[in-house]
């Protein structure tokens, strides 16, 4: 048995038409869900690619792995979903985006050269790499991992000092001027990179040589690409599929935020160009046409799954890394908790026939990112691992057996390096937001500050902020205690597994230890024995 676990990026559940959306169609992500389980209330551990992704691939809190934000190194030591797998003889793989940043201090503190064997799988959060593409073009950038792609676009005649740069994200204007595929004015162009061979399409047929390539042994692969995160250009015909009459409308209140870190966020350059309405207007349907692209690119690959006979054996699981505020609530980019942001598409199709009884189905339960790690481990057969993994193995609700499941879930926000950070004067050191959902209310932390409260089941849109409503404080204090229950919990005790501690228990002191026994009749008398050399 195997894992294909698919992975996009700044994808919003509410953009696909498995998730009711009527704006956009896209039917090879129906096909899957009509043939798996479609989690409608999944949430990642943080709304920001880098501790997303780190979460997902430790299956840990944000707040336990350490790695709060985008270049934020995952530290070395941590354990991650390669590492468990690799224990049980399945190789783990990507091919396409991790947004890792190696520990290099900490490997060089440890001695670990990072071409070592070791090193490598420290520095690609414990993925072998068949290849790696974070689409970052910045050609000084010793992390950018767009070589393999550059290589091929200059292999079909499309060179350049960063073709990744020149082609994928550069388009032609009417006039023949070259223009940047970062100005958003440019979304409505095509990019100047055919459609067969765009970054999304490369990455498809690199995930099928991946699989074409292996034999009988098990394996996940991690086929992570990188659209439809922005730069918004897509390439023909693509970028003109739709048009500003297909956008849904945007959700904002027209009064200012109540809150003082909200009010300061929206003021920030993203949002307030983001807030006007003829970004979104030419943004979104681009952003659009990105998804039908990739769409369109997973009938692809999942034809090549059913002709080859591998949808028999390999467990198909497709999710995003967090979503895209796309204007909503006055802002721009996949900042905060808002459910455009927070909230992820999850379809898991199970091959086992243990899973036939929940083909095509949906539930409500709350599913955290960190839940996939440990579905893997029980997937593959290996042990349980309560003392790391801070998730759920999400086969009861794929086989439709009885549990007791989580009533909230928590997301985490590092907004120390964004610049609202200094408009409120806060300390980069509490510069952090907690989010605790239960289903209907949404419950954020601030600290320093009054927290947030949303009513999702008056309020689906989250337009109201009730975190200063007299009326609510109820709810404030319940949801606040949730919040300070998950903080007292063991987050870092993760080298001793539960069934050592209770041998440890039943031991009480390591052998040869003897503490506080009068004399040697009380010591026999717990079933102990001074050593040979003591005489009675």
């Amino acid at each position: 048995m195997n894992v294909l676990w698919i992975m996009a990026d700044q994808l919003r559940w509410d953009y696909l038409s498995c998730y009711g959306a009527t704006h956009i169609e896209t039917p090879n992500l129906d096909r899957l869900a009509a043939r798996g389980v479609r989690f409608e209330r999944a949430y990642v551990q943080s709304p920001i690619c880098g501790p997303s992704r780190m979460s997902f691939y430790t299956g840990r809190y944000v707040r336990s792995h350490g790695a709060t934000w985008n270049g934020f190194p995952l530290r070395v030591g941590e354990p991650t979903l390669g590492d468990h797998l690799r224990d049980i003889g399945v190789r783990s793989t990507l091919v396409g985006k991790t947004h890792m940043r190696a520990d290099e201090e900490g490997m060089k503190r440890l001695g670990i050269e990072p071409e070592s064997t070791i090193g490598a799988l420290v520095s690609e959060c414990g993925f072998e790499v068949f290849v790696r593409d974070d689409g970052t073009n910045a050609a000084t950038d010793k992390n950018r991992h767009a070589e393999d792609y550059e290589q091929y676009l200059r292999d079909h005649n499309m060179g350049g000092e960063t073709p990744w740069e020149e082609w994928a994200n550069t388009a032609i204007a009417p006039d023949g001027t070259l223009k940047s595929g970062w100005l958003l004015e440019t979304a409505p162009l095509p990019a100047r990179v055919p459609k067969e061979h765009s970054e999304t399409a490369w990455l498809t047929t690199r995930g099928i040589e991946f699989i074409e390539s292996q034999g009988e042994n098990p394996w996940l692969c991690h086929l992570s690409y990188i659209k439809p995160h922005w730069p918004y250009l897509a390439p023909a015909p693509y970028n003109d599929l739709y048009s500003t009459a297909d956008v849904p409308p945007v959700n904002r209140r027209a009064e200012e935020h109540s809150h003082p870190l909200m009010r300061t966020w929206a003021e920030t350059r993203i949002c307030r160009s983001f807030a006007r309405n003829n970004v979104r207007d030419i943004v979104a349907p681009v952003y659009m046409g990105l998804i039908k692209e990739l769409d369109d690119n997973l009938g692809r690959l999942f034809a090549y799954l059913e002709e080859s006979g591998r949808d028999k054996d390999t467990m198909i699981v497709f999710c995003s890394d967090h979503g895209d505020n796309m204007g909503d609530h006055w802002l721009g980019e996949k900042d905060l908790f808002y459910d455009c942001s927070a909230r992820i598409p999850l379809i898991v199709y199970d091959p086992r026939a243990e899973a036939d009884a929940t083909r095509g189905s949906a539930t409500d339960a709350l599913v955290e990112g960190i839940d996939l790690a440990p579905t893997f481990q029980e997937f593959f057969g290996g042990p349980e691992k309560p003392h790391i993994f801070e998730g759920r193995s999400l086969q009861p609700l794929l086989h439709d057996e009885e549990t007791v499941w989580r009533d909230h879930c928590i997301s985490e926000y590092d907004y120390a390096t964004r610049d609202a950070r200094r408009a409120v004067n806060v300390d980069q050191s509490d510069a952090r937001l907690v989010m605790v959902f239960d289903g209907r209310w949404k419950y954020i932390h601030v600290e320093k500050m009054r927290p947030m409260l949303f009513d999702l089941a008056t309020d689906p849109q989250e337009l109201y902020d009730l975190g200063d409503s007299s009326d609510h404080q109820g709810e404030v204090e319940r949801l606040k205690a949730l919040h300070f229950d998950w903080a007292r919990q063991h987050h870092t005790r993760i080298t001793r597994a539960p069934e050592i501690i209770e041998k440890m228990t039943d031991a009480r002191e390591p052998e040869g230890i003897y503490i506080a026994y009068w004399d040697q009749e009380e010591l026999e008398a717990d079933g102990l024995k001074m050593p040979p050399h003591i005489s009675r």
